[in-house]
């Protein structure tokens, strides 16, 4: 499970404290832009993970399904085949179009593989019917976890997205401005970021 802990270090008890995104309208638009990137990055991760998830959910499905048709032991023949086909499904959640790439890939992993304490994916085919639903179980339940945490971070960013939005249409702040800031970010030295 993702646990937010108040006042912690990690950017998702950064990003879904309830004091990110108070006073929304008071917030310089370097601010703005700054805690959007860093929530919109934290999206991305959490998403990578739940993709991850998805994948070692459709294994262990794919194992169980072979074993009630009686075609035992081809779930390792046909992993290329199960993986493709959940990314050619039809697209579950709120899928939104992300620029970013993960920022804790390794780390997401490991923790992924290590959910089902002796249930080793590389081969589901030796596991005992009762594991293999205990681990679909378990990676099930971490899969709502973090797609319910994944669904606060993007009402954080949606939060930020509306305000900066918000300034462009009443003209209070002005895209001059933004090209000006993506200059200096371009140059060496400049600042650090995205807009």
């Amino acid at each position: 499970m993702i646990e937010v802990r108040p006042g912690g270090r990690r950017r998702i008890d950064r990003v879904l404290a309830a004091d990110y995104t108070r006073d929304l309208d008071r917030m310089t638009m370097a601010t703005l832009r700054e805690r959007r990137n860093e929530a919109a990055q934290e999206e991305t991760d959490l998403s990578y993970l739940r993709r991850l998830l998805h994948a070692r959910i459709d294994i262990v499905k794919a194992e169980q399904q072979s074993r009630a048709s009686g075609t035992r032991g081809r779930v390792v023949e046909q992993l290329t085949t199960i993986l493709a086909d959940n990314a050619l499904g039809p697209a579950t959640g709120s899928g939104r179009y992300q620029k970013l790439e993960p920022s804790r890939a390794g780390e997401y992993r490991r923790r992924a593989e290590a959910l089902v304490g002796n249930a080793d994916l590389s081969d589901v085919t030796s596991l005992s019917d009762e594991k293999l639903a205990e681990a679909l179980e378990s990676y099930r339940e971490q899969e709502r976890s973090v797609s319910k945490r994944r669904r606060e971070v993007q009402a954080v960013v949606d939060s930020f997205n509306a305000e900066i939005a918000r300034r462009y249409a009443q003209g209070t702040a002005s895209v001059d401005e933004l090209l000006n800031s993506e200059r200096r970010q371009g140059e060496p030295g400049g600042e650090n970021g995205t807009t």
